[in-house]
């Protein structure tokens, strides 16, 4: 009887230095203690919104009965949100999915940035790829980008564009000095804003987000006349790129599921299986084809080392179109 009561003491002791010694899987076996709080850098109604109340729904399953609540910090071309999520405690409780994309891009589209990204964030699962799309009012009578820049040509600075984030900002900029535009950029703060000036025909064209530039097209309202990426994706096989249309450029967006940067690394790696799984089952695949962007899975390392390369290759592509840096 004491010689199993010491066994039992003995492995009670090892278990105990084993729970020690791994603090951070103790603490994703806790994960999640709380609710979890999914932050979207656009208003309620927005194309991001459905795609981050999507994932919000989607991961239900794997909570343990939590709630997931979304909240809606939109304002800065995204930098509220980022700003908020990089100051948030780093628990894994606090995920922003928006597209890391955009927050590259805005490392180099404002002086003074209030939050070094690369630093203060971490993506734990890539969700998509995306283009953005170029479009105009269905009525327009442009069938492609070609009729749509003669027109414009003609317009010189009578003509106008709408933007409302980083990636939509650069291509509009990009395709004005390519096909040698002369249109003035309007800034909206969500996509949604600028639907009706478009159809009002106070402005000519549009550089918008997927989501919500399909959403249009297929309801009939828009025409989108092409996309921003270099080749087409599986998502948008009809649709030809920019640069099939004589305008260069290769600006390929793509969404994350991001974490403040001193988040656990086991807390990641299960926010990473967890979206990951919902991302590749197939009816993520048709959700995000029907927004014209293709599924995409990878590890928590290979989406950090190619964040940090997309912050490089931003301040590029900022310089070639010319961006005057934003206060």
């Amino acid at each position: 009887m004491t010689t199993l009561s010491r066994r039992q003491l003995n492995l009670g002791l090892g278990a105990a230095a084993l729970a020690a010694a791994a603090p951070g899987s103790a603490r994703a076996q806790a994960f999640p203690s709380a609710d979890l709080h999914f932050i979207c850098a656009f208003p309620p109604g927005s194309g991001a919104d459905v795609l981050v109340r999507y994932f919000a729904e989607k991961i239900k399953p794997y909570i343990g009965g939590r709630s997931v609540i979304v909240e809606n910090k939109p304002g800065a071309l995204s930098n509220v949100a980022t700003e908020y999520t990089a100051r948030a405690k780093p628990d894994g409780h606090t995920v922003y999915i928006h597209g890391a994309s955009a927050l590259a891009a805005n490392m180099h589209l404002f002086k003074n940035p209030s939050v070094d990204a690369g630093k203060a964030i971490q993506i734990a699962a890539t969700i998509n790829k995306q283009p953005t799309l170029i479009a105009v009012v269905a009525s327009a009578p442009y069938k492609d980008v070609r009729e749509l820049t003669a027109a414009m040509k003609q317009k010189g600075d009578k003509a106008s564009y709408a933007s409302s984030n980083p990636v939509a900002k650069v291509m509009g900029e990009l395709y004005k000095q390519k096909a040698g535009l002369d249109a003035v950029e309007v800034t909206y703060r969500s996509s949604q804003d600028a639907l009706n000036d478009l159809a009002s025909g106070a402005i000519d064209y549009i550089m918008i987000d997927n989501v919500a530039g399909m959403a249009q097209h297929r309801a009939g309202r828009l025409r989108v006349l092409g996309i921003s990426s270099k080749e087409r994706l599986g998502a948008t096989g009809d649709i030809p790129t920019m640069a099939e249309q004589g305008v260069d450029m290769d600006l390929t967006g793509w969404w994350a599921a991001m974490v403040p940067a001193a988040t656990p690394r086991p807390v990641v790696d299960r926010l990473n299986a967890w979206f990951s799984e919902i991302v590749a089952s197939a009816d993520a695949k048709t959700f995000l084809n029907s927004f014209a962007s293709d599924p995409w899975v990878t590890k928590p390392d290979e989406a950090q080392a190619f964040f940090l390369q997309q912050i490089d290759a931003w301040g590029d592509y900022v310089r070639i179109a010319k961006i005057e840096k934003m206060g």
